[in-house]
């Protein structure tokens, strides 16, 4: 319901923007000022911004519906940047010309070289973004559990989370993320969450990704929760459409977990090797959507030995205090995905007690990853594509 109240508003900030788009391009050369180029720009401009939704609304043939999604998807990410950079030089042309009283700034001159160098901005931060979406970051923590585990010092675990796998992450990423990971020689992988983006359907090759996350050499496995998008739910722009829906349950996603050799973790807990617990919770939003909620933290460790090492994976970093309560040694999560997008990571710490990284909460050891994969547009600014590679030492 929300997206049919903002579309005018995206109608409205589309039309601000192609106005300075054809005022610039107009003060270049007087070609960029015939009907015929303007008609075809504001084609072209409309086919982009668009995307979103013709590829929402066409599924089938199904490579014309994957094409959509992707151009979509690149087009979200470079919009966002394009109005922040327009409405930034748009104030700052205001208060140079009302309260500073600049005269050159009224000059063709300074018009067209202001309007390239935005342009210029623009495109250099979508294409940077682009290209870091793929740079995978391996990012290191070490921690201190104070318990005693009999013939182990200590637990390299993995924490991988919102591979998001779909139309912008799949069967490349999926080998390259296996890589990383085998790489570090882990005791233990886990996965928090939003493993899907969606929509089973939205992986091209399944069959491959499966192939590649079935190749994770772990000592004591591969263990995984679930996130909130990890359901069969319609979404535009990240807009819920449908409302209440009784086929959220994609029952290939699980099975897709089982072929890949993931253990799936659903709010119950496993001990593994008699020396640690492994719990994983059900995710918040998800649970309510599917299965009418969830245990609470102190219910999912009422019956474990606390003299043991707990681990919780939890895809958001909710309710810290009660799973430190809990027992918990170490909770680890996603979700947040720092914000993804500058100037998102700045503006997410305003909703997370720990939105990225490391936090101490007690006893307890919260660890929050910003996520392997994307989530919207196609291209990460100002935060990282990263697996965390934590060292847990007992003593």
């Amino acid at each position: 319901m929300a997206a049919l109240f903002l579309a005018p508003l995206y109608i409205l900030v589309n039309i601000y923007v192609v106005r300075w788009m054809f005022l610039w391009m107009g003060a270049c050369h007087h070609i960029f000022q015939t009907f015929f180029f303007r008609a075809l720009f504001v084609g072209i401009y409309i086919f982009f911004s668009t995307s979103l939704l013709t590829g929402f609304l066409i599924k089938k043939p199904e490579p014309l519906h994957r094409f959509l999604k992707n151009t979509g998807n690149y087009f979200l990410g470079t919009f966002m940047y394009i109005i922040l950079v327009i409405v930034i030089a748009d104030l700052s042309r205001l208060v140079l010309k009302y309260i500073f009283h600049v005269t050159f700034i009224r000059s063709r001159t300074s018009f067209v070289v202001s309007g390239a160098v935005c342009c210029l901005l623009i495109i250099f931060v979508s294409i940077y973004g682009i290209l870091h979406m793929w740079n995978l970051k391996v990012t290191p923590y070490q921690v201190t559990v104070h318990k005693q585990v009999e013939g182990m010092d200590s637990l390299k675990i993995v924490l991988v989370a919102d591979t998001h796998f779909g139309y912008s992450y799949g069967s490349h990423h999926a080998k390259q993320l296996v890589e990383k990971i085998n790489a570090q020689d882990p005791d233990l992988v886990c996965f928090a969450g939003d493993i899907f983006d969606n929509e089973y359907d939205a992986l091209q090759f399944p069959d491959q990704v499966k192939e590649s996350l079935k190749s994770i050499r772990s000592k004591y496995g591969v263990y995984a929760c679930w996130g909130n998008h990890d359901l069969n739910e319609p979404i535009l722009a990240g807009f819920t459409f449908g409302g209440a829906q009784p086929d959220y349950e994609d029952p290939r996603m699980e099975e897709f977990l089982k072929d890949a050799g993931i253990h799936l973790l659903n709010d119950e807990s496993v001990l593994i090797d008699n020396r640690f617990y492994l719990v994983g919770r059900r995710d918040a939003s998800r649970s309510e959507k599917m299965e009418g909620g969830r245990k609470t933290p102190a219910q999912l460790t009422e019956n474990l030995d606390r003299s043991k090492p707990v681990i919780f994976i939890d895809h958001q970093p909710k309710e810290l205090s009660e799973i430190a309560d809990a027992g918990a040694d170490l909770d680890l999560c996603g979700h947040t995905h720092d914000g993804q997008l500058f100037p998102g990571n700045l503006f997410v710490q305003l909703f997370w007690e720990n939105s990225c990284g490391y936090l101490k909460k007690g006893d307890m050891h919260n660890i929050v990853t910003s996520g392997a994969g994307i989530w919207g547009p196609n291209m990460r600014v100002g935060t990282d594509c990263e697996i965390c590679v934590i060292t847990a030492e007992f003593r």
